[in-house]
Protein backbone atom coordinates (compact mmCIF):
# COMPACT_ATOMS: atom_id res chain seq x y z
CA UNK A 1 0.00 0.00 0.00
CA UNK A 2 1.40 3.51 -0.78
CA UNK A 3 2.26 5.83 1.37
CA UNK A 4 -1.07 8.41 1.29
CA UNK A 5 0.26 11.85 0.88
CA UNK A 6 -1.58 14.67 1.00
CA UNK A 7 -0.68 17.56 -1.31
CA UNK A 8 0.36 20.32 1.11
CA UNK A 9 1.01 22.93 -1.37
CA UNK A 10 -2.71 22.03 -2.46
CA UNK A 11 -3.67 22.75 1.27
CA UNK A 12 -1.86 25.45 2.12
CA UNK A 13 -3.21 27.17 -0.69
CA UNK A 14 -6.76 25.86 -0.35
CA UNK A 15 -5.89 27.79 3.24
CA UNK A 16 -4.69 30.65 2.11
CA UNK A 17 -7.41 30.95 -0.66
CA UNK A 18 -9.85 32.31 2.33
CA UNK A 19 -7.57 35.55 1.36
CA UNK A 20 -9.72 35.80 -1.42
CA UNK A 21 -13.45 35.40 -0.26
CA UNK A 22 -12.79 38.00 2.55
CA UNK A 23 -11.62 40.25 0.03
CA UNK A 24 -15.31 41.49 0.92
CA UNK A 25 -15.18 44.23 3.44
CA UNK A 26 -15.48 42.60 7.01
CA UNK A 27 -15.82 45.18 9.96
CA UNK A 28 -14.18 44.19 13.15
CA UNK A 29 -15.80 45.91 15.97
CA UNK A 30 -14.41 44.97 19.23
CA UNK A 31 -14.81 41.54 20.70
CA UNK A 32 -17.91 40.10 19.27
CA UNK A 33 -16.80 41.13 15.91
CA UNK A 34 -13.75 39.34 16.18
CA UNK A 35 -15.59 36.19 16.70
CA UNK A 36 -17.31 36.99 13.31
CA UNK A 37 -14.38 37.62 11.84
CA UNK A 38 -12.87 34.26 13.37
CA UNK A 39 -16.36 32.41 12.09
CA UNK A 40 -16.01 33.77 8.37
CA UNK A 41 -12.82 32.45 8.34
CA UNK A 42 -13.52 29.33 9.54
CA UNK A 43 -15.94 28.74 7.07
CA UNK A 44 -14.32 29.54 4.25
CA UNK A 45 -10.91 27.74 5.03
CA UNK A 46 -12.86 24.74 5.82
CA UNK A 47 -14.89 24.16 2.59
CA UNK A 48 -11.64 24.99 0.57
CA UNK A 49 -9.37 22.91 2.93
CA UNK A 50 -11.72 20.13 2.39
CA UNK A 51 -11.29 20.43 -1.46
CA UNK A 52 -8.23 20.55 -1.87
CA UNK A 53 -7.08 16.49 -1.37
CA UNK A 54 -7.11 14.45 -4.72
CA UNK A 55 -9.95 12.36 -4.82
CA UNK A 56 -7.82 9.53 -5.66
CA UNK A 57 -5.36 10.32 -2.52
CA UNK A 58 -8.61 8.72 -0.08
CA UNK A 59 -8.21 11.44 1.95
CA UNK A 60 -10.43 13.45 4.25
CA UNK A 61 -9.93 16.96 5.59
CA UNK A 62 -11.00 19.14 8.40
CA UNK A 63 -10.02 22.33 9.35
CA UNK A 64 -10.68 23.66 13.15
CA UNK A 65 -9.88 27.06 13.64
CA UNK A 66 -9.78 28.74 16.88
CA UNK A 67 -10.86 31.48 18.32
CA UNK A 68 -9.09 34.75 18.59
CA UNK A 69 -8.40 36.73 21.88
CA UNK A 70 -11.45 37.97 22.74
CA UNK A 71 -9.29 40.99 24.66
CA UNK A 72 -8.39 42.76 21.11
CA UNK A 73 -10.07 45.47 19.88
CA UNK A 74 -9.45 45.25 16.16
CA UNK A 75 -10.04 48.95 14.10
CA UNK A 76 -12.40 48.86 11.13
CA UNK A 77 -11.15 46.90 8.23
CA UNK A 78 -11.94 46.63 4.69
CA UNK A 79 -9.52 44.29 3.42
CA UNK A 80 -8.73 41.57 5.74
CA UNK A 81 -6.09 39.06 4.49
CA UNK A 82 -5.30 35.39 5.93
CA UNK A 83 -2.14 34.41 5.49
CA UNK A 84 0.02 31.66 6.37
CA UNK A 85 2.99 32.95 8.76
CA UNK A 86 6.79 31.41 8.25
CA UNK A 87 7.81 28.52 10.05
CA UNK A 88 4.18 27.00 10.02
CA UNK A 89 2.26 24.65 7.62
CA UNK A 90 -1.31 23.70 6.94
CA UNK A 91 -0.83 19.96 9.04
CA UNK A 92 -1.77 19.38 12.47
CA UNK A 93 -1.86 21.89 15.34
CA UNK A 94 -0.83 25.15 13.90
CA UNK A 95 -1.45 29.15 12.97
CA UNK A 96 -3.20 31.20 10.67
CA UNK A 97 -2.58 34.87 10.32
CA UNK A 98 -5.22 37.89 9.56
CA UNK A 99 -3.85 41.24 8.62
CA UNK A 100 -5.64 44.62 7.92
CA UNK A 101 -4.42 45.62 4.27
CA UNK A 102 -6.95 48.53 3.97
CA UNK A 103 -7.76 50.42 7.11
CA UNK A 104 -7.35 53.46 9.33
CA UNK A 105 -5.16 51.44 11.42
CA UNK A 106 -3.55 48.29 10.15
CA UNK A 107 -3.19 45.00 12.65
CA UNK A 108 -2.16 41.82 12.55
CA UNK A 109 -3.43 38.88 14.47
CA UNK A 110 -3.12 35.01 14.62
CA UNK A 111 -5.78 32.70 15.35
CA UNK A 112 -5.25 29.05 16.06
CA UNK A 113 -5.71 26.33 13.48
CA UNK A 114 -5.80 22.46 13.57
CA UNK A 115 -5.89 20.85 10.29
CA UNK A 116 -6.61 17.07 10.53
CA UNK A 117 -5.81 14.68 7.56
CA UNK A 118 -7.39 11.40 7.41
CA UNK A 119 -6.05 8.41 5.76
CA UNK A 120 -5.50 4.35 6.27
CA UNK A 121 -2.61 3.78 7.67
CA UNK A 122 -1.38 0.39 10.06
CA UNK A 123 -2.39 0.15 13.55
CA UNK A 124 -2.16 -2.10 16.49
CA UNK A 125 -4.40 -4.96 16.36
CA UNK A 126 -4.34 -5.16 20.09
CA UNK A 127 -2.67 -3.46 22.97
CA UNK A 128 1.37 -4.01 22.81
CA UNK A 129 3.34 -3.78 25.41
CA UNK A 130 6.90 -1.78 25.18
CA UNK A 131 9.71 -4.23 23.83
CA UNK A 132 7.27 -6.23 21.90
CA UNK A 133 8.91 -7.32 18.85
CA UNK A 134 5.78 -6.64 15.69
CA UNK A 135 4.70 -9.79 13.77
CA UNK A 136 2.27 -9.75 10.80
CA UNK A 137 -0.82 -10.16 13.43
CA UNK A 138 -0.11 -7.66 15.46
CA UNK A 139 -1.32 -5.04 12.84
CA UNK A 140 -4.08 -3.82 11.20
CA UNK A 141 -5.59 -1.36 8.99
CA UNK A 142 -7.77 1.22 9.93
CA UNK A 143 -8.33 5.32 9.04
CA UNK A 144 -6.94 7.71 11.31
CA UNK A 145 -5.61 11.53 11.49
CA UNK A 146 -2.13 11.36 10.14
CA UNK A 147 -1.50 14.81 11.12
CA UNK A 148 -1.87 14.49 14.89
CA UNK A 149 1.60 13.75 15.30
CA UNK A 150 4.58 14.89 13.48
CA UNK A 151 5.75 11.39 12.68
CA UNK A 152 5.39 9.91 9.79
CA UNK A 153 2.56 6.73 9.80
CA UNK A 154 3.70 3.48 8.49
CA UNK A 155 1.89 1.75 5.64
CA UNK A 156 3.51 -1.12 4.90
CA UNK A 157 3.61 -3.76 6.98
CA UNK A 158 6.93 -5.31 5.83
CA UNK A 159 8.65 -1.94 7.62
CA UNK A 160 7.14 -2.85 10.60
CA UNK A 161 7.43 -7.07 11.03
CA UNK A 162 10.64 -8.12 13.65
CA UNK A 163 10.65 -4.36 14.67
CA UNK A 164 10.97 -3.30 18.44
CA UNK A 165 8.24 -1.21 20.20
CA UNK A 166 9.80 1.83 21.94
CA UNK A 167 6.61 1.56 24.25
CA UNK A 168 3.47 0.35 24.93
CA UNK A 169 0.25 1.24 22.57
CA UNK A 170 -2.86 1.16 23.14
CA UNK A 171 -5.53 -1.30 20.65
CA UNK A 172 -6.18 0.74 17.59
CA UNK A 173 -2.79 3.05 18.01
CA UNK A 174 -1.34 4.45 14.85
CA UNK A 175 1.83 2.95 13.76
CA UNK A 176 4.56 5.57 13.53
CA UNK A 177 7.92 5.53 12.60
CA UNK A 178 9.29 6.64 15.76
CA UNK A 179 7.11 4.01 17.81
CA UNK A 180 10.12 1.48 16.57
CA UNK A 181 13.23 0.85 16.90
CA UNK A 182 15.82 1.08 13.94
CA UNK A 183 17.46 -2.15 12.99
CA UNK A 184 20.93 -2.22 13.18
CA UNK A 185 22.43 -4.38 10.01
CA UNK A 186 25.64 -4.88 11.43
CA UNK A 187 28.22 -4.29 14.40
CA UNK A 188 31.48 -1.49 14.08
CA UNK A 189 34.47 -3.58 12.37
CA UNK A 190 32.54 -6.01 10.10
CA UNK A 191 33.13 -6.47 6.38
CA UNK A 192 30.25 -5.40 4.73
CA UNK A 193 29.57 -5.55 1.25
CA UNK A 194 29.81 -1.75 -0.71
CA UNK A 195 26.73 -1.81 -3.57
CA UNK A 196 26.77 1.29 -6.34
CA UNK A 197 24.46 0.94 -8.64
CA UNK A 198 24.32 3.47 -12.02
CA UNK A 199 22.30 3.37 -15.36
CA UNK A 200 22.57 -0.03 -16.73
CA UNK A 201 25.42 -1.30 -14.23
CA UNK A 202 25.94 -2.27 -10.59
CA UNK A 203 29.11 -2.44 -8.81
CA UNK A 204 30.21 -4.60 -5.82
CA UNK A 205 32.75 -4.47 -3.38
CA UNK A 206 33.49 -5.11 0.16
CA UNK A 207 35.02 -3.16 3.27
CA UNK A 208 35.23 -2.46 7.25
CA UNK A 209 32.28 -0.79 9.07
CA UNK A 210 34.19 1.94 11.25
CA UNK A 211 31.10 2.00 12.97
CA UNK A 212 27.84 0.18 13.86
CA UNK A 213 24.92 0.09 10.62
CA UNK A 214 21.71 1.63 12.03
CA UNK A 215 18.51 2.01 9.33
CA UNK A 216 18.37 5.39 8.12
CA UNK A 217 21.79 6.68 9.56
CA UNK A 218 24.44 6.88 7.17
CA UNK A 219 27.75 5.12 7.91
CA UNK A 220 31.58 5.14 7.04
CA UNK A 221 33.42 1.93 5.50
CA UNK A 222 37.31 1.64 4.58
CA UNK A 223 37.17 0.05 1.51
CA UNK A 224 39.59 -2.56 0.87
CA UNK A 225 41.99 -0.04 -0.92
CA UNK A 226 42.23 2.73 2.36
CA UNK A 227 39.72 4.77 1.00
CA UNK A 228 37.15 5.61 3.19
CA UNK A 229 33.37 6.32 1.84
CA UNK A 230 30.19 7.02 3.35
CA UNK A 231 26.80 5.49 2.34
CA UNK A 232 23.72 3.95 3.84
CA UNK A 233 22.75 0.44 5.72
CA UNK A 234 20.15 -0.86 3.39
CA UNK A 235 20.30 -4.60 4.85
CA UNK A 236 22.83 -7.18 6.68
CA UNK A 237 26.34 -6.00 6.26
CA UNK A 238 24.86 -4.06 3.04
CA UNK A 239 25.95 -0.62 2.48
CA UNK A 240 24.34 1.45 -0.15
CA UNK A 241 27.04 4.25 -1.66
CA UNK A 242 26.76 7.34 -3.98
CA UNK A 243 28.46 7.04 -6.94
Amino acid sequence: MKHPRLPSTALASAVLAAALALAAPLRAQEADAADALGAAVQAQARELALGSARPGDGLRVDVELGRLDPRLRLAPCQHVEPYLPAGYKPWGRTRIGLRCLEGAVRWNVFMPMTVKVYGVALVAATTLPAGTVLAATDVGEAEVDLAAENSPVVTDATQLVGRTLTRTIAAGEPLRQNLVRARQWFAAGETVQLIAQGPGFVVHGEGQALAAGVEGSPVRVRTESGRIVTGQPTGQRRVEVPL
